[in-house]
């Protein structure tokens, strides 16, 4: 007489959702009573305060990034041209300067080309600290046809400008004496009034920004500078509005 062994099928069995995990969460609502809908409820606001507390998290590391005082070198001189012998800092000048004192306070930075049009290029900043709370900076401009550059060269030009001004703009950072030539002082105020539109804090801060600025650029019949200043204020004022509707 032979013994055969037959093995039951094993079952599979749900691991259990993590403690703490919005699943465990949801669980432990429902098996006191709680409706799903009071469970939406619950679980939106506490999405808003993880919200308001990585607000908080980035404005403290950000404080603390703005205390090193970081300081940006012209690696970079002009050989000729009208701006020879002038100095100015490149894109890897920029964040060489930059990415240390970022990471010791848990803020990284990264850019996406946000419009690729023939004639209009822009480049979107982002500043991001690891609780989550990111903010962003954008700027546009046509592509560099100057100097004999095929159309690649002059759309890589312009998007390496973008990306250096937009860094400086979201980290609020100059370089002293920042090239002096005239198209540069113009990029400067530029940054400038972008900075301003970037920290405003409501609605009512951010309208009295936009008439100075549209004051400022008009006077300096800078039609170029007025729109770029213009889609920060319209990026800003987004932003507050989206809070507001949180």
């Amino acid at each position: 007489m032979t013994t055969e062994i037959i093995e039951a099928p094993q079952s599979s069995v749900a691991a259990p959702a993590p403690a703490g995990s919005p699943m465990a969460l949801a669980i432990a609502a429902l098996q006191s009573g709680m409706t799903p809908e009071q469970i939406g409820q619950m679980m939106d606001l506490q999405d808003r305060y993880n919200a308001a507390q990585a607000k908080k998290a980035y404005d403290e590391a950000f404080a603390a990034f703005k205390a090193e005082g970081v300081k940006i070198i012209k690696g970079r001189q002009v050989t000729d041209g009208p701006l020879k012998g002038k100095s100015y800092a490149e894109l890897h000048d920029v964040v060489n300067a930059v990415t240390e004192a970022l990471s010791k306070h848990g803020l990284s930075t990264w850019w996406r080309l946000t419009k690729d049009e023939k004639d209009w290029m822009e480049v979107t900043c982002y500043l991001r600290h690891i609780n989550g709370h990111e903010e962003k900076v954008s700027m546009g401009g046509p592509p560099d046809a100057g100097g004999a550059k095929n159309p690649i060269q002059a759309r890589a030009s312009t998007k390496t400008y973008l990306e250096r001004y937009t860094l400086k703009a979201i980290l609020g950072l100059s370089e002293e004496s920042d090239d002096t030539d005239g198209n540069v002082y113009r990029q400067a105020t530029v940054d400038e009034w972008i900075e301003k539109a970037r920290t405003a804090h409501d609605a009512k801060v951010l309208i009295s920004i936009k008439k100075e600025g549209a004051q400022i650029f008009t006077k300096a019949r800078d039609r170029d500078g007025y729109k770029t200043f213009m889609q920060a204020v319209s990026g800003r004022m987004d932003e507050i509005q989206g809070g507001q509707d949180a």
